[in-house]
């Protein structure tokens, strides 16, 4: 078992009860990343549900919860051929912290060079480019003091210009660009990009903010089972207002297929 999926695991009490215990490493401070607490919601989830991927969740983070032991509660709504649909409640304290509606369902596995079916009607839109890998770079690693134990979790490499605001030269647009994989080797799984989809600094940053950004409501989809190998993350936002922004995240596999979608709305990040 990998340190991740360790961090992540649900394990079963009854069939509407599992308990986690939140991983310190996946704090931004004294945060826990949304990802990661999607995560771990959606392995009790997908455990209790007879099908096996989480194809669309909508989050509602409603209080920050703290590192150490957790409940997640279940209430499967309806469940038919194709699809189940649950709503998990992270609980801490007898206090609901995240509350999320999963639909799962089943989707076929990587196959290097397979094709659909011929009669299944498919499209794509094109890829957004990125520079080579060999051309991006990390951020500095953070100091000490700033508690950010995340960054130790994962290796995001970013194209250069949406990290300009590291030095003071933001591009004046919401969005953010890196190749994303964890830092201890795993291939990338559904709960890999549940974290994946969270993993970028807030596109904010690029268009001149700064400060804690909280999430108040995610949404992402799973659109297929990634290849092996580093993803590709794309972030961008389309309004800045009122102490509001809104993140959209695209993320590619190595084979450059769209493996999943989010959308997200969150408070302006503050100092």
């Amino acid at each position: 078992m990998t340190k991740f999926d360790e961090a992540t695991q649900a394990i079963k009490v009854d069939e509407a009860t599992y308990d986690v215990c939140l991983d310190a490493g996946y704090t931004i401070g004294t945060a826990l990343n949304g990802g990661y607490l999607m995560a771990v919601m959606l392995r009790a989830v997908v455990d209790a549900s007879p099908h096996d991927h989480p194809v669309a969740t909508s989050a509602q983070f409603l209080r920050v919860p703290k590192v150490g032991p957790a409940t997640v509660r279940l209430e499967q709504l309806k469940s038919g051929r194709t699809t189940t649909v649950t709503r998990a409640t992270l609980v801490q304290d007898g206090t609901p912290f995240v509350d999320a509606f999963v639909t799962t369902a089943n989707l076929r596995p990587y196959v290097p060079g397979e094709t659909p079916p011929p009669d299944e009607l498919t499209w794509s839109a094109p890829a957004p480019p990125m520079p080579p890998i060999e051309q991006c770079r990390a951020l500095p690693a953070p100091r000490p003091e700033s508690n950010m134990a995340l960054s130790a979790r994962m290796e995001l490499l970013f194209d250069p210009p949406t990290i300009g605001w590291y030095t003071g030269e933001p591009t004046g647009r919401p969005e953010a660009r890196a190749y994303f994989r964890l830092a201890e080797p795993q291939d990338p799984d559904p709960f890999v990009l549940a974290l994946a989809v969270d993993a970028l600094p807030p596109v904010v940053f690029s268009a001149g903010a700064r400060g804690w950004a909280p999430t108040v409501e995610l949404t992402w989809y799973l659109r297929a089972l990634p290849a092996p190998g580093w993803l590709t993350l794309i972030g961008s936002g389309s309004l800045i207002a009122e102490g509001w922004f809104d993140e959209n995240v695209e993320v590619r596999d190595s084979a450059g297929r769209l493996v999943a979608q989010s959308h997200q709305i969150a408070r302006l990040g503050r100092g």
